[in-house]
């Protein structure tokens, strides 16, 4: 029998768990806390996670059945119910934002190198956000609709490993385009975004930084045509054009060139319209851009299938931020676990693996290598022959 390390201890221990700690001394996370530190309760939460706890007394139940166990999983005493709803409500959920942006950071080291479907040397993005309904009874602070309460993750993928580098969590009715105000701009970056982020003054904003965007433009656009470049229309371009804004306000917000793509999307029979202030790739690169903008779509459909995150453990803002970062940590460290140990499984196979198999004790990469089924030969002399009798 191996008396080694649990795969949940195995999995734990690639993370950085000093700069953890700095987290939490930050936020005096840990300030009078004499059983359950912050420690305690991030492995508690990956737990959840990990294995798909539908609620807080799960989570105990769950634990609480292999007791013997904890200690070897770095949870340290008995795990209640009201003390893990305690540390949700009350531990400051920027400890947790904070050590995820620390895995992310890591995360996006080791894919930095990682193909995309567009060959490009610069950084590119894509953003958008998800809404995750609530009910307004439980959830008052998450201000969206009359009668719906609902938060948005507001998302900057890198598209390099589809790895989330910034994301905010805000009230449902908090619009998209506020976030480039909040966005830290990387100089010589591509940001991907669609019309819901289309505010000439923030885009203008991006052109100085300097960094380039890709975005799509609203049917009531007015703009003046300042030249044309050649296309090859059986790629599906129809247009490439060095235009201006038309309008007062339109061009004081953006007073430089920008340039329009206009695109035929044989698959969906749809007409696209790009705007973009690169003026050096080609227009077929801008469209497969785009079309790689759906990286971030796949992303939220990913994390809403298989993290808890449209079911929360908690009501208030902090628990409802808590389990959010916490459950991107989770992604993220399962992302970094698939590079380091060069693994073919998707993440999708990998957490339906550690889900079942958490308690084990055999090393890590042997539970998530698929092995081939070995056949053993047998010698025919020392086999009986059934009709040789």
């Amino acid at each position: 029998m191996n008396s080694g390390s649990t795969i949940f201890s195995q999995l734990m221990a690639h993370l950085p768990i000093h700069e953890f700690h700095k987290c939490v001394e930050r936020y005096q996370g840990d300030y009078k806390v004499h059983h359950f530190s912050c420690l305690n309760q991030f492995y508690s939460m990956a737990f959840a996670q990990l294995t798909y706890r539908e609620s807080l007394r799960d989570i105990a139940s769950c634990l609480n059945a292999v007791q013997k166990k904890l200690y070897h999983m770095g949870i340290r005493g008995r795990v209640l119910r009201s003390t893990l709803a305690d540390a949700n409500e009350n531990r400051d959920w920027r400890i947790y934002a904070d050590f995820a942006q620390v895995l992310i950071a890591e995360a996006r080291h080791l894919y930095a190198g990682e193909e995309f479907g567009v060959k490009l040397k610069r950084t590119a993005y894509a953003l958008d956000s998800t809404t995750i309904d609530l009910c307004l009874s439980l959830f008052p602070w998450a201000t969206f609709r009359e009668r719906k309460a609902a938060v948005k993750l507001h998302t900057l993928l890198d598209m390099r490993g589809n790895i989330p580098s910034v994301i905010y969590v805000t009230p449902g009715n908090v619009h998209d385009v506020n976030i480039l105000d909040h966005l830290v701009i990387e100089p010589g970056a591509l940001y991907v975004m669609d019309r819901a982020y289309l505010d000439f003054a923030r885009l203008y904003r991006l052109n100085k930084a300097p960094a380039f965007f890709v975005t799509r433009a609203k049917r009531n656009f007015q703009y003046q045509r300042l030249g044309s470049r050649p296309v090859k229309k059986g790629s599906g371009l129809r247009c490439d054009q060095d235009i201006r804004l038309k309008g007062f306000y339109a061009r004081k917000d953006y007073p430089d060139t920008l340039r329009r793509i206009r695109y035929w999307d044989a698959q969906n029979r749809n007409t696209l319209v790009f705007l973009t202030n690169n003026l050096h790739l080609s227009a077929s690169t801008i469209a497969s851009l785009y079309k790689c903008r759906w990286k971030v779509e796949l992303f939220f459909k990913w994390i809403k299938q298989h993290l808890r995150i449209k079911a929360f453990f908690g009501t208030s803002e902090n628990a409802v931020h808590t389990q959010i970062w916490i459950a991107i940590s989770i992604y993220v460290l399962v992302a970094i676990v698939k590079k380091l140990l060069a693994l073919q499984a998707s993440l999708y196979t990998i957490l339906q693996i550690l889900s079942v198999s958490l308690f084990e004790k055999v090393p890590l990469i042997q539970v998530l290598t698929e092995s081939p089924l070995q056949f053993i030969e047998h010698d025919p002399s020392t086999q009986l022959n059934l009709f040789n009798l």
